[in-house]
């Protein structure tokens, strides 16, 4: 017997500067929590810092490395949203937010990986992969098509970008897009609508893919405004990241409270805290 098809919430249409007001409405948020929210950019900039550390040597991986970064950027901001959200709310958006959101999400359910309990570190997992995946192909098209080794910035940009034989660098970008649109299409919205709503992973998944098909021209400036400030934030030595990372995860979260309707779906803090008061596991 056919299983019947997800509900799924209702995705509302938007205009094409509407991400512009995500940004504004993102800054209004770090201004509002203050140093909680710079945080995550100033680890995330020590950690690329790391990175660069290992790798300096070897920018065929570490060219990879870095635009994976875009692939698992929406598990990595998890927590802004959740800051965003007790914003929204009028609740304090400290530190203990943070903790909660990383350390106490979903406790005591720890049996239940097949449940919607799980579904954020199974798209997180999904998401690590195909990053994992685009490091190795970048490498080995790199290494392989390359007609010189390539070790620093400096070669990559004179070999595979400004190369005037071959066509290495528009290959590696086709791939990189192809890879990265339809990741795009799948994660959009997917995480804030985990993080707010008892939604499977499938559920999460297609209104992700609804928002971006009912809006295509204003997803797609906002996949341009995304790539822009993290090449800014990458090409600043990464001193940029410390305000653009808090900057695009919190208007990653006004931009699932504009595109979806999810009230046709339970709160997923309130179903918890309803089930552990009861003392019956869902």
């Amino acid at each position: 017997m056919p299983r019947t098809p997800p509900a799924l919430p209702a995705v509302r249409t938007i205009g094409l500067m509407q991400p512009m007001t995500w940004l504004a409405l993102a800054w209004r948020d770090m201004a509002r929590a203050g140093w909680v929210s710079f945080a995550h950019g100033l680890a995330l900039a020590l950690f690329g810092a790391a990175i660069f550390a290992v790798g300096h040597h070897r920018f065929w991986l570490l060219a990879g490395a870095l635009s994976g970064f875009l692939v698992v950027a929406p598990v990595l901001a998890t927590s802004l949203y959740a800051i965003s959200r007790a914003l929204e709310r009028g609740e304090p958006a400290n530190l203990g937010v943070v903790l909660k959101t990383w350390l106490n999400w979903q406790n005591h359910h720890v049996n239940k990986w097949g449940s919607d309990y799980w579904c954020m570190l199974q798209f997180g997992a999904l998401l690590a992969l195909a990053a994992t995946g685009w490091v190795m192909t970048s490498a080995a098209l790199i290494t392989l098509l390359a007609p010189v080794p390539i070790a620093t910035p400096l070669d990559f940009l004179r070999h595979v970008v400004l190369a005037r034989e071959g066509w290495l660098f528009e290959i590696w970008l086709a791939l990189g897009s192809l890879m990265a649109a339809p990741i795009f299409a799948s994660s959009v919205v997917a995480m804030p609508l985990l993080l707010d709503r008892r939604a499977t992973l499938l559920q999460a998944v297609l209104t992700s893919w609804q928002a971006v098909l009912g809006n295509p021209l204003p997803m797609a400036f906002w996949a341009a405004l995304i790539l822009g400030f993290t090449l800014l934030g990458l090409g600043s030595l990464l001193l940029g990241l410390i305000a653009v990372m808090p900057m695009l995860g919190h208007a990653s979260w006004h931009a699932y409270r504009d595109l979806v309707d999810a009230s046709s779906l339970p709160e997923r803090d309130a179903a918890l805290a309803a089930t552990q008061g009861s003392g019956v596991a869902p």
